[in-house]
């Protein structure tokens, strides 16, 4: 089951409406397109702006790199003042995104760590106040718990496509193509967690593949 999450009218308005992003970032999406790389769309770009020009951040988690499109995209739109940390374990990725960082003049606000993302996460002791979350779907769920730990009271976190190109809305996981279904439950299972845990305020936006974003009200736990 495959799903047009936004219809394909609205898609092409919007994209028109939100026009091409400015010189290289421009160039850079078009590399992406070219070569597969999946990046987020012009309309999860722009309510990731938007978010981070209300929040204003002093430090951003990205929880996958790819090519660095969205890590360059948040250090263009965030106040000096704030740091971006990105992890990515592919080496491929992560030597494309390096040189993208140092093509854009990023480094010195952003810092990629190389592994596994559930390892990693587990090590850091550092606290956020926004968190994006773009890693493969059938691990959010189980990088949540140190990713709440980490996010500040008050901090932000937006997971991406988490409808899984409208998966999500079966009745029953039978209805659901084989090598789909563990992803499909364990989405399942941390949408019901965003939406039923004391001090999680989420709701879900229609864009693109959809949008979870959810504010931490107070220390928690998730096990």
């Amino acid at each position: 089951m495959t799903m047009e999450i936004v219809n394909s009218e609205v898609k092409n308005y919007l994209s028109t409406l939100l026009g091409n992003y400015s010189g290289e970032l421009e160039t850079l999406r078009d590399y992406a397109e070219k070569n597969n790389h999946p990046i987020i769309p012009k309309d999860v770009a722009n309510f990731l702006k938007t978010i981070i020009h209300i929040k204003k951040p002093t430090q951003i988690l990205e929880i996958g790199t790819c090519i660095g499109f969205s890590s360059i995209f948040m250090a263009l739109n965030t106040p000096e003042n704030c740091h971006i940390t990105t992890i990515e374990k592919d080496e491929g990725l992560i030597k494309i995104s390096q040189e993208n960082f140092e093509k854009f003049s990023v480094l010195d606000k952003v810092t990629l760590l190389e592994g596994d993302a559930l390892e990693i996460l587990s090590k850091i002791n550092t606290k956020f106040d926004f968190i994006f979350l773009d890693a493969a779907k059938g691990q959010y769920i189980n990088m949540l718990p140190d990713i709440i730990r980490i996010l500040k009271i008050g901090g932000i976190l937006i997971a991406d496509d988490v409808l899984i190109k409208g998966k999500i809305c079966v009745k029953n996981q039978n209805e659901v193509e084989k090598r789909w279904r563990t992803i499909y439950n364990r989405m399942c299972e941390f949408l019901h967690v965003m939406h039923n845990t004391d001090g999680l305020e989420s709701t879900i936006l229609p864009l693109d593949d959809g949008v979870l974003m959810s504010v931490k009200t107070k220390e928690i736990s998730i096990l």
